[in-house]
């Protein structure tokens, strides 16, 4: 009799991540029937001895088997309790059983040589059938158990770090990046799906089996209980009616009628064959496209390699928490979802677009063994020169300095030396008049309005300042409209330390240009940067003419004669020598 198993309709739905089903269902099921036909053979076994001890004890050991049969059948549930099954068949073997009472002890030695070892070993295909789909079963709902556990943890985390991103301003940890976490969710539910599809397929080829299996013993009862009749006929002919009449009912037992009463009780449990298989793209779960987890801006890129040796294209994502991760690939399931690398674009400093390369500097932060613990500098290059633009406006929104700060600057500082200023950016220009200030605060340094009151009130100048031996002159300004520095700083008294051995303050260098800070001033500084009319005036002590000699070898002082690798111009030692007084 042909027959198809319904639509399985349970909680577990192709959109749960996290089937709420119990993985072990069916193979309890499967085990508790397998128990239900090791009872069935118990019985019958139990049902031959009584027969064979009826034969020996004539009718006393009769009225014993009949009250073994007299008792309701165990897990009597599972099967069918129409007529035709074997209820049925139990029902007639206890009618039959009654009007053999009187056997013969000759029965008994046939029943126990022939027809108990048919049951006997029954019982023992049964209990081995039972054992192997209890410890296969078993093992497999673990693993499913554990995937599905696996799961849940990062659907949980997902949810946590998802919910809580907006509250904490937008900074998380790498590991905890929404994005990240939800590619760890993919990878579990990947290797949960194939893990259930597994054990769905060895359940359903053990349930496929079960019908041929529930044949064999079906079978096997009908020739034990040939072979029960066969030596109960040779008693009297008055026995021989009623054993065929139990036979009789148990032929007529089809093969699937026990089967097929089962699976119509049981359909909301028994798997469905016919029921397509999971699949990732049809599973949604809490938070799975919630906007953190959706990148900002996604693709290769080319990145220099740490050595400098070799070039090699990774997947590199924007995320809305700030981080630009790389990875080996796109693909989330065979390859590791966890970054190769992360950078925090707020701490990030990015360099000019050049064609389609761009430099960003950053402390890898992804957490492997492998991630540089200082910050670095990283080469990359993007496939076109309106991907590289894309890429880098979008780094830029996000990171500390946007605009790199370099080669430009520098050589823009360098070419200004023929007009008489020092080049600098806005923020470098901003950045020293800040700091020339706070020299001038400490050290007397005048602002260029003051120096140019100087020149004219030269006694003011001497009696505010003659303490401290400094000049009275100050010396030409390093740019229009920034801060000059005097003469006096010059001097022997007034100087730091660093000063009078040839180099200049930190507090000085810092925010110069690298040709300031490395000793090439412009030519404005070195021709007319000290004004004739205090060379003139005699207004530097002899002590300046001493530390000017000794620091324009170390090229400390912004002076064309006192810089090193700039020689002065003839006569302009003997010119500063005559208007020194001694």
């Amino acid at each position: 009799m042909a027959f198809s198993l319904p639509h399985r309709s349970t909680s577990g739905s192709n959109d749960t991540a996290v089937a709420d089903e119990d993985s072990g269902s069916v193979s309890k099921l499967l085990v508790e029937r397998l128990l239900a036909w090791r009872h069935v053979s118990l019985t019958l076994e139990d049902y031959v001895s009584g027969i064979e001890k009826a034969h020996s004890a004539h009718g006393h050991s009769y009225e014993k088997a009949l009250k073994a049969l007299s008792h309701p059948l165990r897990e009597g549930e599972n099967f069918d309790q129409r007529l035709g099954g074997i209820a049925g068949l139990f029902d007639n073997l206890r009618s039959n059983t009654q009007g053999q009472v009187n056997s013969h002890y000759e029965t008994a030695k046939t029943l126990h040589g022939t027809v108990l070892p048919i049951f006997t070993r029954l019982t023992s295909e049964i209990k081995s059938k039972e054992k192997e789909i209890s410890k296969g079963s078993g093992k497999s709902a673990k693993v499913v158990d554990k995937a599905r556990a696996s799961t849940q943890k990062y659907i949980e985390l997902l949810g946590q770090h998802a919910a809580g991103i907006d509250s904490r301003g937008g900074t998380v940890k790498p590991s905890e990046d929404p994005y990240v976490l939800q590619r760890h969710v993919y990878n579990r539910l990947h290797k949960q799906v194939q893990e259930e599809n597994n054990s769905r397929g060895d359940l359903l080829s053990v349930q496929n089996g079960f019908a041929q299996f529930e044949a064999h013993v079906l079978e096997t009862i009908k020739t034990g209980l040939s072979q029960f009749t066969q030596a109960v006929n040779k008693q009297s002919e008055m026995c021989i009616g009623m054993h065929n009449d139990s036979l009789a009912v148990a032929q007529r037992i089809p093969p699937d009628f026990e089967w097929n009463g089962f699976v119509q009780r049981n359909n909301t449990l028994l798997i469905d064959p016919n029921a397509p298989k999971r699949s990732v793209s049809s599973i949604s779960f809490p938070n799975q496209n919630h906007r953190s987890t959706q990148p900002i801006l996604a693709g290769t890129l080319e990145k220099r390699g740490k050595l400098m040796s070799r070039s090699e294209n990774g997947y590199f994502v924007i995320t809305p928490a700030k981080y630009l991760h790389q990875f080996e690939s796109e693909d989330d399931y065979s390859k590791d979802p966890s970054p190769q690398m992360s950078l925090y674009l707020p701490d990030c400093t990015v360099g000019e677009l050049n064609g389609m390369n761009f430099n960003i500097k950053g402390k890898d932060v992804a957490g492997h063994m492998g991630a540089l613990s200082m910050a670095h500098e990283y080469p990359l290059k993007a496939h076109s020169p309106e991907g590289a633009m894309k890429w880098y406006e979008v780094i830029c929104e996000m990171a500390k300095h946007p605009s790199g700060v370099g080669g430009k600057a520098a050589a823009a500082a360098g070419a200004a030396g023929a007009g008489g200023l020092l080049s600098m950016g806005h923020h470098g220009q901003h950045q020293q008049q800040q700091q020339q200030q706070a020299m001038g605060q400490q050290t007397g340094l005048m602002q260029p309005q003051q120096a140019q009151q100087t020149v004219g009130q030269q006694p003011m100048m001497q009696q505010g300042m003659g303490q401290q031996g400094m000049g009275q002159q100050p010396m030409s300004t390093m740019g229009q409209g920034q801060t000059g520095m005097p003469a006096s700083s010059m001097a022997q008294s007034s100087m730091s330390p660093t000063m009078n051995q040839g180099g200049m303050s930190s507090t000085m260098t810092q925010g110069m240009p690298s040709t300031v800070s490395q000793g090439e001033m412009p030519s404005t500084m070195t021709q007319g940067g000290m004004p004739a009319s205090s060379m003139a005036q005699g207004s530097m002590p002899s002590s300046m003419t001493q530390n000017a000699s000794s620091m324009g070898q170390s090229g400390a002082v912004p002076g064309s004669g006192m810089l090193q690798g700039q020689a002065m111009q003839p006569g302009q030692m003997g010119n500063m020598a005559q208007n020194i007084p001694k």
